[in-house]
């Protein structure tokens, strides 16, 4: 028994934008994620940090939801900002248990357990939203809040593990509402998605304001999860 962690995986079984266009560490990806977890086992818990499936609701991403659940372990699914069939937890887990997808649990304004150590996240923020126009204080807000909420419901006395989409630091940028969260309630691991390519060289992993963050992009790890613990 083992947790994991990975990111981006941008699945397109049912939608018509495969990720192998792009060529590079794309080629052929599916079958790299499914050799990637190969080393698993039924008994692992794997967190995937967003991007999941570009379909755009949960029926056209069926075919995504229905490869992940084949793959071994337990997946704990977190949203990404190309995620757009995400919905509320409550539709999102009775689309599941229509389906038969019983291996995959949402993290969303809420905290998961593995053994004594609390999982939390959210989405998070990035720098790229405020250079699109897109950034909105109410946003920002409610990313923290959930967070918070994520973290509050851990309580004190747990090892508590932040799984984010969006990196919460990276060259030249910060974001100092979630960075000031991981300090409060003492988070000692960090671990986001979201950068590809040339972007991934600024990456800021390693201990940084008392926490260790690390990057899980799926193309970044070579299409195999990341072990945290056993």
């Amino acid at each position: 028994m083992a947790l994991y962690a990975m990111g981006d995986l941008h699945l397109s079984l049912g939608a018509d934008k495969p990720m192998d266009v792009f060529g590079g560490p794309w080629e052929n990806y599916v079958e790299k994620i499914r050799l990637g977890f190969s080393s698993l086992h039924a008994d692992d818990v794997c967190v995937l940090c967003g991007d999941l499936a570009w379909g755009m609701t949960m029926e056209q991403a069926l075919p995504d939801f229905q490869f992940i659940e084949a793959l071994p372990g337990k997946k704990i699914l977190l949203k990404g900002n190309h995620d757009y069939w995400w919905n509320t937890a409550a539709k999102m887990q009775r689309f599941f248990d229509e389906h038969g997808l019983r291996s995959l649990e949402i993290l969303h304004n809420n905290c998961l357990y593995y053994n004594d150590i609390s999982l939390c996240g959210t989405r998070g923020w990035f720098y790229e939203l405020d250079n699109q126009g897109t950034h909105n204080e109410k946003m920002l807000a409610r990313e923290v809040g959930r967070l918070e909420i994520s973290l509050k419901m851990a309580g004190e006395s747990c090892e508590k593990i932040c799984f984010l989409h969006y990196p919460p630091l990276y060259q030249g940028y910060e974001c100092p509402e979630i960075l000031r969260l991981l300090q409060r309630y003492g988070v000692k691991e960090c671990y986001f998605g979201h950068l590809h390519g040339a972007a991934q060289k600024r990456a800021l992993e390693g201990r940084h304001y008392n926490t260790e963050f690390h990057l899980v992009a799926a193309d970044y790890l070579d299409f195999t999860p990341v072990k945290i613990c056993d």
